[in-house]
């Protein structure tokens, strides 16, 4: 019997270091065939063309379909989806997968997924049920929801939300954050070993921040990257290495202003594109706080014990350990967030604080579903009891 074709999506850095494992395992799986198509920012100059990055790590991209628009409007993202339409629905007939496998809450996904649909091509989706308030992120997760035939959420409370959706319980698991996988295979790097591969001689403690576009929020986003920047100036015995935001619109402004500033504290601050999954991690692992408003500090950092400080309302309603310090996008409210983590004054002297998202063990599960289930398109809507006519 040939294997089973599985098409793996990737259009962002960060995405693409969750699903590492993933990808890894389908392609050594003689009953299974990996097929990656590669598109958003990954095919971005602008956002650092990280599609050479993939290809580094060893994999074949078996289909690039550009559709990024570089106008940092609401309108180019808007066209953008159109453009991904049309690509994917010439790449995905070439491929001819017997699934799709899509991560997370991105137009970009967005795109993917529904041509799929209109290609009969079942897409499992990882990562559905979760709510960020602050970003119109939330809406476009739960259409891809609606658009999946299998779901694997990161929590049980996520679970139950699928199902409130209308999906079937038998097709939705809940098996934790994939991210987590990488947290018990990956060999982190030392403060050395990364310091010589970013070419950042990191000499001092130091923060780790990402901060991308809040698109639904109220609060202007040069206003509050500059509010953290302000902030950072408190820390002046701490390094900073930061990421550039994704390519939502908005990105435009708070890129200038972190490479402003970066250009202003040479030696202290790192401003980088990507710095790769692996190198984040161990960023990650090794800093003092996490700083901004990505999902990375709600999800991974509380499995390091190192505390995060989220800022303004794009992560709005997700869930968070003890360990991640919510606040205002104003430089006196992060300062003292900042304060707060450094103490470690959010818990109790030894105490250990739980990571809602899971153990790490996710990647197995999903690739015996890709293995042994039925792939289809076809569903019934599933009414809760009491519920239905």
């Amino acid at each position: 019997m040939a294997p089973r074709k599985i098409t793996v999506f990737t259009g962002t850095r960060a995405e693409y270091g969750l699903l590492y494992w993933l990808m890894t395992d389908i392609d050594r799986d003689p009953d299974l065939e990996l097929q990656l198509l590669v598109s958003g920012s990954h095919l971005s100059s602008e956002h650092g063309a990280t599609f050479r990055k993939i290809e580094a790590d060893g994999f074949t991209i078996d289909e690039k379909v550009e559709m990024l628009l570089s106008s940092n409007t609401p309108v180019g993202t808007a066209k953008s989806v159109g453009v991904g339409v049309l690509g994917f629905a010439d790449a995905l007939s070439r491929l001819a997968p017997e699934a799709l496998v899509v991560l997370g809450d991105r137009y970009e996904a967005l795109a993917v997924a529904q041509t799929a649909v209109l290609l009969r091509i079942p897409v499992v989706h990882l990562h559905g049920g979760e709510v960020t308030e602050g970003a119109y992120d939330d809406v476009i997760r739960h259409a891809i929801t609606k658009l999946s035939t299998f779901h694997v959420t990161s929590t049980e409370t996520y679970r139950r939300r699928v199902i409130q959706m209308g999906e079937n319980p038998a097709s939705v698991f809940n098996w934790g954050a994939i991210g987590l996988d990488q947290l018990n295979r990956c060999t982190f790097l030392s403060v050395s070993e990364l310091s010589e591969i970013l070419q950042f001689p990191i000499t001092n403690p130091y923060f780790v921040s990402t901060f991308h576009p809040a698109t639904l929020a109220e609060e202007d986003q040069v206003e509050s990257v500059e509010a953290m920047l302000a902030a950072f100036d408190h820390f002046k015995d701490h390094q900073v290495i930061i990421t550039y935001p994704n390519a939502d619109d908005g990105n435009h402004g708070i890129k200038v202003r972190v490479q402003e500033y970066a250009a202003r504290n040479p030696g202290r601050v790192l401003a980088a594109h990507s710095v790769g999954h692996l190198q984040y991690l161990s960023a990650v692992k090794h800093s003092s706080v996490v700083v901004g408003n990505s999902s990375s500090g709600i999800i991974e950092a509380p499995s390091f014990d190192v505390p995060t400080v989220n800022i303004g309302d794009r992560q709005a309603g997700r869930l968070a350990a003890k360990s991640v310090l919510h606040c205002e996008p104003s430089t006196d409210a992060i300062i003292d967030a900042i304060e707060l983590a450094l103490s470690r004054g959010y818990v109790e002297p030894g105490e250990v604080v739980a990571n809602p998202y899971g153990a790490g063990d996710v990647t197995s599960k999903i690739v015996e579903l890709l293995k042994t289930r039925k792939l289809s398109i076809k569903k019934q809507f599933f009414d809760l009891p009491g519920s239905g006519s």
